[in-house]
This record gives C-alpha cells, structure tokens and sequence, in this order.
C-alpha cells in the first residue's frame, strides 16, 4: 500500500542540513506522510516519484517554517497568580510594598505548597500544550516555587510527569 503524501508548498525554510550551522530556502516544499517528513528541498526539486502519489497540497503562503524549539529555562510548575502585582508594579508600588501587603514570590511558594500534585500538574500542561502552540518541543524546567527541599522535589517530580502526559521532551 502507497503512502500518502502531502505537500506544504510555498514556504520559507529554516534548516540544519548539510555541513553549514543553518540553511535557508527561500520557495521551499515539504512532503508528509502522516507526521513524518518525507522529504524537504525547494519546490522546483520535488522528487517526480512523489508528485505521482500527493494526495493534498497546502500553500503556507510565504509562512517561515523552522525545526522545533527549546524553551531552556522555565518554571511551569507553579501555582497562583500574580497578574495583579504587575498592575500595582506599573502604577509605581515597590516589590516592598507588594511583599508587606502579602504579594511576591512568597504568595506563589504559599499557592504552590497549598496545590495537590494534579491540580499542579494540570496547571502546568496548560502551560506547556501554550508553548508547543508556539513551536516549541523540548523544555528544560527549573523547579524555584517551593523553597524547601522536600517542596523543589515535588515539583521536579510533577514535571517529569508532565513529559508522560504530553508529546513534548522535558528535562529537570
């Protein structure tokens, strides 16, 4: 049974190939087979042998297209929220200011300690399915919101649970 092949046409294509550090083809195509790449090179290139077995094409319309990303340096096992701080940080408050009145890190470490390892974990894949919307693939994740040895472990721990939940590489 053939395969079938799909062909993304029409784009700009970010490469590691060859013995250059990075390419570039600028009227680029790509033919999948499910998801796997069947082959890569510029339009004026594709193999005759596949254009007989294309079942779809798209155009990306001049769309750069790059190899995944690593986001290596990110905290996303944490709980609570800190969005009003910003707010208070822009009308002027000082993060003393904030602290005294219960807000700073020390409020997050308190959300995260008080959250149960699910409730941490679902947080966390939300946060994580944001980044692989945007490209990325492998992320490296520091634990930093629990500021005791027993509650960094944890966190550690839920973050290598996060790699079995998704189709993303983690490192602790």
């Amino acid at each position: 049974m053939k395969k079938k092949l799909t062909l993304w046409r029409n784009a700009q294509i970010a490469t590691f190939t060859g013995n250059r550090p990075w390419g570039w083809i600028a009227d680029g195509a790509i033919i999948t087979s499910d998801d796997k790449i069947e082959w890569i090179g510029p339009l004026t290139e594709v193999p005759h042998s596949n254009r007989a077995v294309i079942a779809s094409e798209h155009d990306l319309k001049g769309a750069c297209v790059t190899p995944a990303l690593v986001d290596c340096h990110t905290h996303l096992i944490y709980a609570g929220n800190r969005a009003r701080e910003f707010e208070l940080r822009l009308q002027g408050a000082s993060y003393e200011e904030i602290a005294k009145a219960g807000g700073g890190i020390r409020s997050t470490v308190a959300a995260t300690r008080a959250a149960t390892d699910d409730a941490l974990l679902t947080l966390a894949i939300g946060r994580a399915r944001t980044l692989m919307r945007e490209g990325v693939a492998t992320i490296e994740i520091k634990s930093g919101y629990g500021l005791s040895e027993i509650d960094e472990a944890r966190s550690l721990r839920i973050a290598r649970r996060l790699g079995t939940e998704l189709p993303i590489s983690v490192q602790t």
